[in-house]
């Protein structure tokens, strides 16, 4: 059941704190998609963005009872979860990172027409559609950890620059000035660089083989076109409050929001029916 006020949240944690099973159930499942897609758009990979949402997940559950009110549960919990993910090393670009320079070079200097056929007779459409939310997801990784963040936070969940900075500890106006700043970067690299947001040469439908051979992409298991996209009103649940939208937003549509995968709901179903969540709640 959603929960869509402060007093609902407020009886849910004292219901928990107190044991009450359904009530801490209730709160992971409010939380679990808005934890992943903060996760999958800081991270680049869903199996990244699953592991950490159930870290995540089971951090804000083990903290739960220091929640003092002193500002928005959500508010409190995108705390919890930014620092979580800045920090985060364990995820593949940590290995491997990229840079703007990188991206623009591999879009110029690829040999598209040297590529044969990879498609294992899935349709080309689709794979086309696959790596263009890949790819835009991944865009993000050029940005370090705590610009990525400012990014999502204030074009994707599009919080007023008063929480994101409570968030992110800085200034309304300091967070403010490093969003223009960072959505400058990001819409000129699409305009130079992205034929579906920009005005660039690069085409999904021309670079999915090429794509298959460098295993940035594989027919036998496509994450963003299986995953369940989440309508206009269930992305409005996500925020914290609105703050106007200027005319650069509008290039960002890449930026959608899905359900958490089955893993993740699975994982929490069993957890929360298991002998260890005593144990994990009174720690």
């Amino acid at each position: 059941m959603e929960i869509k006020s402060n007093e609902e949240w407020t009886n849910c944690i004292e219901k928990a704190v107190a044991g009450d099973k359904e009530a801490l159930e209730r709160i992971v499942l409010n939380l679990q998609d808005m934890v992943f897609n903060l996760s999958l758009r800081m991270l680049g990979t869903f199996p990244d963005a699953e592991d950490a949402a159930q870290d995540i997940l089971l951090k804000v559950i083990t903290r739960l009872a220091t929640f003092r009110g002193e500002s928005a549960f959500t508010t409190w919990v995108f705390r919890i979860a930014t620092n979580h993910l800045i920090q985060y090393k364990k995820h593949m670009f940590a290995q491997r990172p990229l840079s703007f320079e990188y991206y623009g070079a591999d879009i110029e200097n690829a040999r598209l027409e040297e590529v044969p056929d990879l498609t294992q007779n899935v349709e080309r459409f689709i794979l086309a559609e696959e790596l263009k939310m890949s790819c835009t997801n991944v865009l993000l990784q050029c940005l370090d950890a705590e610009s990525r963040c400012i990014f999502v936070l204030g074009t994707m969940f599009k919080l007023d620059s008063r929480i994101a900075g409570e968030i992110l500890d800085m200034t309304p106006e300091a967070y403010r000035k490093r969003l223009s700043r960072i959505r400058g970067k990001v819409a000129d690299f699409l305009s130079a660089y992205c034929g579906e947001y920009g005005g660039g040469q690069c085409r999904c439908m021309k670079r999915v083989d090429y794509a298959i051979q460098n295993h940035r992409l594989n027919p036998a298991a496509l994450d963003y076109t299986a995953a369940t996209e989440h309508t206009p009103e269930q992305r409005r649940q996500f925020k914290n409050a609105m703050e106007e939208i200027d005319d650069l937003s509008a290039r960002f549509s890449f930026l959608k929001t899905y359900q958490s995968p089955e893993r993740t709901r699975q994982f929490f179903r069993e957890f929360l029916a298991s002998a260890s969540l005593s144990a994990v709640t009174n720690a």
